[in-house]
């Protein structure tokens, strides 16, 4: 990668490692409001008992330590670019007594496994924060079995995804803040209609197939949803510390205005992905 790449996968990794005792902290509500999506994944490449399995973007573990109960006689890679976010996957596997695992930290780009050597391919809520999506998804190919099957979710547009704009927008409407540059990593990032099945295309996969997948956050309470995502969400973090006490504070009390129009009862927040799903 060039030299502006691997300064945006530094600093990725920087930022999970940073915020993984947040995504700890909350990981019972996240892995609940991302199930869907992993299900969807698991339902797609179909792990069979003896799979080799690559899980890409593998977080606090999931769905890669699903994908391992299910092939008990095959071995599921867990990989991350933050090693500390894998700490938290290994501490679930061993709670749960997962081991047929191997966890490895690497940057999907530059990935240290030989040519086909999976069976399958699963990667949650990943692509959007690559540095260059398309080697991602040729390095993917680059190790997928010909015959492989792969799957991956990404978020669809801002508007099916109030979970985000309800902070994200009024954090916009109160500051002053400077645009990342075009095609940087970022929430909505793969949302562009068609543009996932024209990466996994020229990526060599073949049969691509794009799903829409509803999820809800059930954070019950508006404080626990705004605690949740001031924790785990490090743009929203950073954002927030250059406000002052005042900005601060507004945000917080629109941000619950907002939630609480839409949402009076449980909070139970909707939220919308796509599931990408091809072989090679």
């Amino acid at each position: 990668m060039n030299e502006q790449l691997t300064a945006i996968r530094d600093a990725q990794r920087e930022s999970w490692n940073k915020f993984s005792p947040g995504w700890k902290k909350w990981d019972n509500l996240t892995m609940d409001f991302l199930e869907p999506m992993g299900k969807a994944i698991i339902d797609s490449i179909r792990p069979a008992d003896n799979d080799r399995i690559l899980d890409i973007a593998s977080g606090t573990g999931e769905p890669g330590l699903t994908i391992a109960s299910m092939a008990k006689n095959g071995t599921v890679v867990l990989t991350d670019v933050s090693e500390k976010m894998l700490e938290v996957a290994k501490e679930n596997a061993d709670h749960r007594g997962i081991d047929n695992i191997e966890i490895v930290a690497t940057d999907v780009s530059e990935m240290p496994f030989a040519d086909e050597s999976f069976d399958k391919i699963s990667c949650r809520m990943g692509f959007m924060f690559f540095p260059d999506m398309q080697l991602a998804a040729n390095e993917m190919a680059r190790v997928l079995k010909k015959g492989g099957r792969i799957a991956t979710s990404v978020w669809d547009g801002p508007q099916q995804n109030f979970w985000v704009t309800a902070i994200k927008d009024t954090i916009e409407a109160n500051m002053q803040l400077d645009p990342p540059p075009p095609g940087s990593p970022g929430m909505f990032r793969c949302a562009t209609p068609g543009l996932m099945k024209s990466i996994f295309e020229k990526a060599g996969f073949k049969n691509i197939t794009e799903s829409p997948v509803n999820s809800k956050v059930h954070a019950g309470k508006v404080d626990t949803y705004w605690n949740m995502m001031t924790e785990v969400a490090a743009p929203f973090v950073a954002a927030l510390s250059k406000a002052d006490d005042a900005t601060r504070q507004k945000i917080r009390e629109e941000v619950f205005a907002k939630v609480k129009e839409r949402y009076p009862g449980e909070v139970n927040i909707d939220a919308k992905a796509i599931v990408i799903s091809a072989e090679k």
